[in-house]
């Protein structure tokens, strides 16, 4: 049974008449007010958790993206100094991908993707030119692709070989100046068993006397070997222009003997005018041994005693009188004839005297009066006589003794 308020009338209890009841306001019922607070707690509580997530995301990103960028920069420009130059070469076969291994292999970069996204956004590129590179080791990457981005034929080293340098001498000036080529390996190839060209006899094995000194302009795309080559070709331009077959016929020598014989006068002459009177010296001596084989007329250079010991290793502290009494190849002195190969490189001058050789002094000279005969004068005998270098000749052995004996304080100073 329904419980009924004692307060109200019976007649506005009827269960299915019930008439709406008029209750007091009260100012905490505002449905306008209790509403709109209500809706704007739940609202905004899901805004604000948006918002901090969304700057904590940005914030984390940032983060993020400043590791990356730092990492990035710092495989594209590594920390400290970077290193010496050292020699780099690209291979004929060489792709992109080889080239880029290649590099992380010898530690000028560190990154092969960052190495890869580099390249790809330089405007240029990379074309890949085999041949020879000089690159620092924990370089930026911008100056590791610019050395590769220069053609080696772009970038030379001028290096002077002077007259009268023997290979050993050349392939030290070669080390010194152009400083991916090394001394040994210049050596070794102008010293090969099979080395050939066109005047050097079969199995010599040796190029000495065969390169023109000159100033080369070497590229980073050639080798020691093509280095020798030009020198060599150079060698055979400048016989050919002096006619060097004819003229070395002419006077009893093949073309390579003829180089032995400019290869002495190039380390024997100080002074130009006596180029020509050591060639005549040298062209009568081997004269007179080709008519007396049995009693041979010796050369007696001392230049050649001196290379026959370089070239074996011989004692250097021993002097000229115990040297020149040690067998070699070289050792005019005590082997008739030209020595086994040219004693250094000459140049021009020394090659043209050895085809172009002095006249024999005429009868009227000084050094031929008092001969028997003055018409049959020749040279055949030299010796320092001044401190530039000139030599006094001489047509006998008293002639030469006496000019020994004069002329035995000068010393050169050349």
């Amino acid at each position: 049974m329904t419980q009924l308020d004692p307060l109200l009338p019976e007649a506005q209890i009827d269960p299915d008449n019930r008439p709406a009841m008029d209750w007091p306001t009260d100012p905490w019922d505002s449905t306008d007010q209790t509403g709109q607070v209500e809706r704007l707690r739940r609202q905004t509580r899901p805004l604000k958790w948006l918002a901090y997530t969304s700057m904590v995301l940005v914030l984390v990103l940032i983060l993020i993206a400043g590791v990356v960028g730092w990492w990035y920069l710092g495989k594209i420009n590594p920390a400290g100094d970077p290193g010496e130059l050292q020699n780099f070469e690209i291979a004929q076969d060489a792709t992109f991908e080889s080239l880029t291994e290649q590099l992380v292999e010898d530690g000028f970069i560190s990154d092969a993707a960052v190495w890869s996204r580099y390249v790809e956004r330089d405007d240029d590129g990379l074309e890949i030119i085999p041949g020879f590179y000089q690159l620092r080791p924990n370089d930026h990457m911008g100056n590791v692709l610019a050395r590769l981005k220069t053609p080696p034929a772009q970038t030379t080293t001028n290096v002077t070989f002077p007259e009268g340098f023997t290979i050993d001498r050349m392939g030290r000036r070669v080390d010194a100046v152009v400083e991916r080529m090394d001394e040994a390996e210049f050596i070794a190839a102008a010293t090969a068993p099979n080395v050939a060209t066109k005047w050097l006899p079969f199995g010599t094995g040796s190029l000495e006397g065969l390169l023109f000194p000159d100033t080369y302009s070497v590229s980073n795309a050639e080798s020691e070997a093509q280095l020798l080559d030009r020198m060599v070709s150079l060698m055979e331009r400048v016989g050919e222009q002096e006619d060097i077959e004819s003229k070395a016929a002419q006077l009893g020598y093949t073309p390579y003997e003829a180089l032995i014989v400019a290869s002495m006068i190039e380390r024997e002459a100080a002074v130009p005018e006596d180029r020509a009177k050591i060639s005549r010296v040298i062209l009568n001596r081997l004269a007179v041994s080709r008519l007396n084989p049995d009693d041979p007329f010796l050369l007696q250079i001392d230049a050649s005693v001196y290379y026959g010991r370089d070239q074996t290793n011989g004692d250097p502290n021993l002097d000229f009188s115990q040297l020149r009494q040690i067998d070699t190849p070289w050792n005019t002195y005590t082997r008739p004839g030209l020595p086994r190969t040219p004693i250094a490189n000459p140049g021009r001058a020394s090659i043209r005297a050895a085809l172009n050789p002095a006249a024999n002094p005429a009868p009227g000279d000084p050094i031929c009066q008092d001969l028997a005969n003055p018409s049959e004068c020749f040279y055949f005998f030299y010796v320092l006589a001044d401190e530039d270098g000139s030599h006094a000749f001489s047509a006998t052995f008293e002639q030469h003794e006496a000019n020994i004996a004069r002329y035995a304080d000068v010393e050169f100073g050349g």
